[in-house]
């Protein structure tokens, strides 16, 4: 036997040494902090329409400025991630985060270029998304992480804090309460993390460049992959997040209140759901898992398409795609974890939560078009269904085949050892 067994596999037989839950824990309070700093100007963008006298287009520009950065910026702070490691970035991104919260609190809502401004900076708090995903990988074993990221990612329910505080704390008090609220939460986390978050024991050190890393990124064909599944399965929740009262309101003549409810309802689901699908790739496999939250899609679309009665046959439709595309969601990350290699996991992370936040802005746009012009979101519902058909068959196919080979590299690497 040969006693000097390779580093790769000790650390797939045993979780390193140290407290895993604990910084399990820890990453997912400072993931969700950060998305509810990310999303406290959405809430307040009707108030600022108001007493800023904007237009449609000029609200819209507001809320997505902070988004666009938010996930673009994954894509560095992935690869920073991967060289300087999470006990780094997350206190940083978190106390720097702070800044734009408070000036956006005390003076940046005073015209549309302020919040501009504030709303850009804004957007670093959306990268502690891939953050957190190499952080928390690092910890786990194979056959645990997909369920450990799932949960990590249940983070992304920070904005259902933004939403559901914001205007509420500005009413009960004044504008400035919910940037302080926010901001002294990041505060107060930022202290406890730069105390108690550690980094993985083992993590190779990254030296190389961060243009070079990002390059040799972009040829992983992992990279792509995932990103692409990513961009409907946590792409299609925030698109509904953002676009299912508007369509439940025009659609079916709900009440805004009796809209956002159910808009609430979904989002729920879909976020209990995300650790329920990274468990069952650890299970069963994340090819099988992406897959059949993909064929439900599918279905649950080509249904709505008919604008079904919303009781029942319309809820149910929009309930199981709320569930498919969370447990999709966890599913993605644990085909990162299981086809990227260690170093490059946080790298991989940024490109497909960057797809996976852009991916979540198409869809509203192009159903609000096709309404406009036709009266009807159906022909958007089964743009939605041909597309998760697509990338089903994408996924049986050619991702299945790229896991299958990674398998078969790690069982000759397994024999050869």
């Amino acid at each position: 036997m040969n006693k000097h067994r390779p580093a790769r596999d000790t650390a797939d037989q045993q979780t390193p040494s140290g407290h895993p839950v604990l910084m399990l824990v820890l990453a997912t309070i400072g993931f969700a902090l950060n998305f509810w700093a990310w999303a406290l100007l959405s809430p307040l963008a009707a108030h600022f329409t108001q007493t800023l006298d904007l237009s449609s287009f000029e609200q819209s520009v507001l809320v997505a400025v902070p988004v666009l950065v938010g996930s673009l910026g994954r894509i560095p702070v992935g690869a920073l991630t991967d060289r300087y490691g999470g006990r780094i970035l997350f206190p940083l991104i978190s106390v720097v985060t702070v800044i734009p919260v408070l000036f956006l609190g005390f003076l940046g809502h005073s015209s549309l270029a302020a919040l501009l401004i504030g709303g850009f900076f804004l957007g670093i708090g959306g990268t502690a998304f891939a953050i957190g995903v190499p952080f928390v990988n690092a910890w786990f074993p194979p056959g645990k992480r997909g369920f450990a990221i799932g949960i990590f990612g249940m983070g992304m329910g920070g904005t259902a804090i933004a939403a559901l505080t914001t205007v509420n704390l500005m009413n009960r008090f004044n504008l400035q309460t919910p940037f302080i609220v926010t901001a002294v939460a990041l505060g107060i986390y930022a202290v406890v993390a730069a105390l108690l978050l550690r980094d993985a024991p083992g993590r190779p050190p990254q030296n190389e460049p961060l243009g070079r890393r990002l390059a040799e990124t972009m040829r992983l064909s992992a990279t792509w992959q995932a990103s692409a599944l990513y961009a409907l399965a946590f792409g299609g929740y925030v698109a509904f997040s953002v676009y299912l009262p508007s369509y439940l309101k025009n659609a079916y003549e709900l009440s805004p209140s009796d809209a956002s409810n159910r808009m609430a309802g979904f989002v729920l689901l879909a976020v209990v759901m995300r650790p329920v699908g990274g468990w069952l790739s650890d299970k069963f496999g994340a090819v099988a898992v992406t897959a059949v939250s993909l064929a439900v899609v599918t279905a649950g679309a080509a249904v709505q398409s008919f604008t079904p009665d919303l009781m029942p046959v319309g809820t149910i439709a929009f309930l199981v795609m709320a569930g498919a595309l969370g447990a999709g969601s966890g599913a993605v990350f644990a085909l990162v974890s299981l086809l990227t290699p260690a170093g490059r996991v946080g790298s991989v992370t940024g490109f497909v939560g960057a797809a996976g936040g852009l991916g979540g802005f198409v869809p509203p746009l192009v159903m609000g078009g096709i309404y406009g012009a036709l009266g009807s979101y159906a022909l958007g519902l089964a743009a939605l269904a041909l597309v998760s058909l697509l990338l089903f068959v994408f996924t049986t196919t050619t991702v299945r085949k790229a896991v299958d080979k990674h398998a078969r590299q790690e069982s000759t690497a397994g024999a050869s050892t």
